[in-house]
Order: structure tokens, then sequence, then C-alpha cells
């Protein structure tokens, strides 16, 4: 557990987990850093951790600026999705400076890694995109969905993070079954969050970030592309993105919803696991 200052001064928070009797800078298979969705911690992550650092992995969880225990700045320039791309570069440089990673996102953190992939290819071993989309091309589902997101900001600012949690938003940060303690545990930490600065991401990124569908064909890493089988808004961009991406992996995992690897965790690590297994191997395909 640590924090980083990132080069306009904000304070960014990490972990850095390590397969046993591994060294800063020596691992024998890449670091996976996972980038959260809108609204959500880095405590959604916990679940993969230990399944992926006993296959040899390191892992990397960290949180987004105005997001968990990450800090919400005020400044005029704080909030971009240039700001996002340099913050997680910051996390790779100190974690993996000296070897590529796979960058594993959900939801918006899916197209925060879409856009560092674009601006840094040569991190990028490989790509996992979970309940995720290449952002809009159409000006009027762009305004959708900016709309929808200041409806999110609007709602966080009034009722706060205990309402959001319980109500009908439940299940797209924690997940259709809340009683499960890793849903439970993902709920606490949202609810500790600012809600100055997760509702002032959502307005100045998450709203207006860019769309990367022209890009993907370029993106040519292994990628595996995950959605829940229920998560209807995301199955169309699964499948744009797997179409366009040159050697993804798509899978839906039935029964779940938008937060799936809290949902079906144990068929979701399967999954990525196995994707890390052949992608490792230069071997990672459709499916």
């Amino acid at each position: 557990m640590a924090h980083l200052t990132t080069e306009d001064g904000v304070s960014i928070y990490y972990e850095h987990h390590r397969p046993e009797g591994a060294t800063d800078g020596a691992a024998d298979r890449p670091t996976v850093i996972f980038s959260c969705a809108y609204c959500t911690t880095h405590e959604n992550w916990r679940g993969q951790v230990a399944p992926l650092v006993e296959a040899g992995h390191p892992v990397v969880l960290w949180d987004l600026r105005g997001h968990g225990d990450s800090e919400a700045p005020e400044g005029p320039d704080a909030y971009s999705i240039e700001r996002v791309v340099g913050d997680l570069l910051a996390v790779a440089q100190a974690t993996t400076p000296d070897a590529p990673f796979v960058a594993a996102g959900l939801s918006f953190g899916g197209l925060a890694s879409l856009h560092f992939m674009r601006r840094h290819p040569e991190r990028v071993a490989g790509l996992v995109l979970v309940d995720s989309g290449p952002g809009f091309k159409n000006p009027e589902a762009a305004a959708g969905w900016a709309a929808q997101v200041e409806r999110t900001a609007r709602f966080l600012e009034t009722r706060g993070f205990d309402d959001f949690v319980t109500g009908r938003a439940g299940a797209t940060c924690i997940g259709s079954k809340p009683d499960l303690p890793a849903a439970r545990a993902a709920a606490r930490a949202i609810r500790d969050q600012d809600v100055a600065g997760v509702a002032r991401f959502g307005r100045e990124v998450s709203g207006p970030a860019p769309p990367v569908i022209d890009d993907l064909a370029a993106m040519d890493v292994p990628a595996l592309v995950v959605v829940g089988e229920n998560d209807k808004p995301f199955l169309r961009a699964a499948e744009v993105m797997a179409a366009k991406l040159p050697r993804a992996r798509h899978v839906i995992i039935p029964g779940a919803g938008h937060i799936v690897n809290i949902e079906e965790a144990d068929r979701f690590n399967r999954e990525l696991l196995d994707f890390l297994a052949q992608s490792g191997d230069g071997s990672a395909g459709s499916s």
C-alpha cells in the first residue's frame, strides 16, 4: 500500500502485490494493473489479487484521481482523460518500470486502458477489457452518455453514496449480488469516497471521454474482452471491440451483469488466468 505524486502534484493510491520471492523489477510473468470503473475503488478488484499472484503475476490495484484513497484535486485543469493516462503511466513506472504490463479495466477503467494503449503502446503487453466499450462516435449517443453521467453526479451530490450503493445503481458498482462478501467490501470502500471529487471526475472525464474506436485496429496485442450475459448496454460494445482488435478473445459470462468479476468471480478468474497463460505463449486468439 503506497501513494505516489503525479507530475501535477496529485497523490495517487496504489497497491503492489508480488508473488512470493519476487523482487522489484524481477518477475517471470507480466504485471497486471487493474483500473476501476467510475464511482468505484481498488477494492472492486480485491478478488483477483490472490489467484493471479499465486499464478506468478504481480498485481497492481490503484484508485483514479477523485476516487477511493487517491486525492481529489481542485485545480482548474485537474481532471481530463490525459491526466488519467498520466496517472496510469506513473503507477506503471512505480511498479513495473522495465517491462510492459497487462492493462486491465472495467467499464471506464477499460476505456482508460485503451486510451493508455493509444498513447503508450510500448508499455502494454496485453489488454483485459471488462464490461467496457471504446466510447461513442455518434454525437447523439455521446450526448446521451454525458447526460447519464451528469444524472449520476447530481444523484451523488443530493443523495450521497449510501443511497447510490443500495439503490438501482448498486448493480453497476457492486454487482447484482450485494450480499457477497466481495460486494460488501466494495460497497464500504465506495461509501467512504469524496462525493465532490467523484462527481467532478464524471463531468470532466467519464462523460466527455473521446472515443478510440478508430484506433482499435492498430492495437496489436493479445486482448481479452469479457462481458456479462445480462449487461445489455455493453454486449454490443464488446462485440465491436472483439471484432476490431486484431488479437482479441471474446468471452460472455452466463448469469453475470456489469460487475462480472465480483458476481461470477470464479469463472472470471479462470478466464483471465487462461488468457494470461495463452497470451504469454503468444497464442491468445478468438473464442
